[in-house]
């Protein structure tokens, strides 16, 4: 349990419910693989569990930990400095390449095949490498996922290098551009890593959005894809 913490969580508890009572606190940090915080209410106890990249961050920091967490467990408005501060530090270069780190070293990453019922990932990674990125782009870990998602159709995960793509797509009625349409996307994510500017995370920049614009059935594939 972290102790040092307790007195943090008291005052921004004071400052947001000044008529309640404080209730008994249980502060841990854990081994996550990113950079998780929770907090819940159980049998009159609050149970905080936070990263251990938090352990050592600054005390103003932790101040804007605990504004924010309490103050969503008990729906009040999070104050845009507490906000800022806790955006700025998660955002940093030092703090994004730690998280990077745990999340390679810690996390595990679930890989089944590329080759799918009616597609196969490889070939058509390979079909818009040729066709969009003069065939420059080295190949990820490329692989369906493990269940038919339709809230993640897709995503890329930088730090083990991996694109996933929903198994919702592998069937015979999906249209040959929407497969390709998400393929690509994931794909511009590895040409155009995420930035930071000002404290803020850049994940679809400029440049990336305009080479989104460029593929050729875009209105038709993001039309599907809005109906999943």
């Amino acid at each position: 349990m972290s102790s040092t913490l307790i007195p943090v969580f008291e005052e921004q508890y004071r400052d947001l419910r000044p008529r309640a009572p404080i209730p008994p606190l249980d502060i841990r940090f854990r081994r996550f693989t990113s950079l998780n915080t929770t907090i819940r209410l159980r049998e009159g106890c609050l149970h905080v569990r936070l990263s251990d990249l938090l352990e050592h961050a600054p005390d103003s920091v932790h101040h804007a930990i605990a504004h924010i967490l309490l103050a969503k467990l008990y729906k009040k408005p999070i104050a845009p400095m507490h906000a800022d501060r806790y955006r700025r530090h998660v955002s940093s270069e030092a703090v994004s390449r730690q998280a990077e780190h745990i999340r390679q070293t810690r996390g595990r990453k679930r890989i089944l095949t590329p080759i799918g019922h009616h597609y196969d990932l490889d070939e058509v990674f390979e079909s818009l490498n040729t066709r969009f990125f003069h065939g420059l782009l080295g190949r990820p870990t490329l692989t369906w996922s493990a269940h038919h998602a339709r809230r993640m159709l897709g995503h890329y995960d930088a730090a083990h290098n991996t694109i996933v793509v929903s198994r919702v797509f592998d069937r015979t009625d999906t249209p040959r551009c929407a497969i390709e349409y998400l393929l690509y996307h994931e794909m511009l994510h590895l040409k155009h890593p995420v930035r930071v500017k000002a404290g803020r995370r850049c994940v679809h920049s400029r440049e990336f959005q305009a080479e989104e614009r460029l593929f050729p059935e875009l209105d038709a594939a993001k039309a599907y894809l809005k109906r999943l």
